[in-house]
């Protein structure tokens, strides 16, 4: 089992907080790790709606469902009866003990508005993202403190060569794909994961029609892993109107499976690219839709450059889940091209930039978009870093330095 970096959140917020949610994707480990809370603070009780009656119960008579409850309640897959959470509120109301109810979802709360207000200022949510690499290992991450702080520490040298690098990528971090070494056995998993998802949650979501293609819709984006959103080039490609794949598009990220990376606007005005990256949760899962095998890599290396870019941004995105800075993640880029692959924003202000190169060298001109973005912002541009899959720390210039890609699980000070 895995330790998972964001239990001390989950925990503090039962502390002070009546009603705590844990959303993210299916099978990202959420059941698994209430459970795991809930053997440590033996006060609850766990509740499914995966459990076909306990669903039935849950949608026939939500107010009689919540009210019939005593103690502290673990409710898993809350999503698939969100008459609840009318209840759940009564409920609180009632009674603002700290903790009363957490709550598991494979729906983005926060984008279903008459959820989300239902809840607001009882109910903190929680995102457990696919198993970052940190997780993995058993490490917790902090390497986005630390590149927020005045100086970087110095870095222990890279132990993951190249090919290793593309291992985790292809690999991803979907708990039980992690175990499983053969790749047609991962190919298995996903498949029905896949099945599973449009079958279950998105016909939960939604009452739509042709399903059937939001396959090839999750296959489309992940061949266009990183790139920009172009809805028109994706509605021709797949001959449906753009309002049915906005629809779609939509629902792949309620479900959490969608990531669109937004772009950094500042106050620059038209200088700027507005339209948002593709970005999916999880590489493993890019890497079978797409075909791709340690075996494919070298028959498509610009295209591993985008997953490689896309495994980047997604570490960045586990890692805010527990970091004391919490920025918020971009991509910078403006009319003329000038293109800095991910910009970290924090609460001040301050942007570091991140540059990702697949690849065991770097050179001067890997900098020209960070410099590009250097200039535009002024002070506000705290560092630029190019990651790559060399070994060494290279300082290239004042607040300019291309680190190993590793380093995002394993920085630490050896001063």
């Amino acid at each position: 089992m895995f330790y998972r970096n964001i239990t001390p959140k989950v925990i503090d917020a039962l502390a002070d907080t009546p009603v705590v949610l844990i959303n993210g994707a299916r099978q990202t480990g959420k059941s698994t790790l209430v459970k795991k809370i809930s053997s440590e603070i033996p006060a609850y009780r766990y509740l499914t709606l995966d459990d076909t009656g306990m669903l039935t119960a849950a949608k026939h008579d939500p107010a009689g469902f919540i009210s019939g409850l005593e103690g502290n309640i673990i409710i898993d897959e809350v999503q698939r009866a969100p008459e609840l959470f009318v209840a759940i509120k009564a409920a609180v109301d009632r009674n603002r003990k700290p903790g009363r109810f957490l709550l598991t979802g494979s729906a983005n709360v926060l984008l279903l508005p008459k959820l989300s207000e239902s809840l607001a200022g009882r109910i903190e949510i929680l995102t457990l993202w696919p198993l970052s690499q940190g997780e993995i290992e058993g490490v917790r991450e902090s390497f986005i403190d630390k590149v927020f702080g005045d100086k970087l520490p110095k870095l222990i040298k890279a132990s993951d060569s190249k090919d290793q690098i593309l291992k985790r990528m292809v690999l991803g971090g979907y708990p039980e794909v992690i175990g499983r070494t053969k790749a047609d056995r991962r190919k298995a998993w996903f498949d029905a994961y896949l099945t599973t998802l449009m079958q279950r949650d998105i016909r939960d979501l939604a009452n739509i029609e042709g399903l059937t293609i939001l396959p090839r819709v999750l296959a489309l984006l992940a061949a266009r892993a990183s790139s920009l959103l172009n809805f028109s080039e994706l509605s021709r490609s797949l001959g449906i109107p753009q309002t049915t794949l906005k629809r779609y598009l939509s629902l792949m990220e309620t479900t959490f499976l969608l990531q669109p990376m937004q772009a950094w606007s500042g106050n620059l005005g038209k200088r700027l690219v507005k339209a948002p990256k593709v970005m999916l949760n999880d590489t493993g899962l890019i890497a079978n839709l797409a075909g791709l095998s340690d075996e494919s890599k070298e028959l498509y290396p610009g295209f591993i450059g985008s997953v490689f870019e896309n495994f980047v941004a997604m570490e960045f995105k586990k890692q805010i889940a527990w970091s004391k800075i919490q920025p918020k993640l971009f991509h910078f880029r403006t009319q003329a091209a000038q293109e800095v692959d991910i910009a970290l924003e924090d609460s001040a202000g301050r942007i570091v930039g991140i540059e990702t190169k697949l690849s065991n060298t770097v050179e001067s001109r890997d900098f020209k978009g960070l410099a590009a973005l250097n200039e535009a912002i002024g002070n506000r541009f705290h560092r630029g870093i190019v990651l790559y899959t060399g070994s060494e720390v290279i300082p290239f210039a004042k607040d300019m330095h291309a680190i190993p890609v590793n380093a995002l699980w394993t920085m630490m000070s050896i001063a």
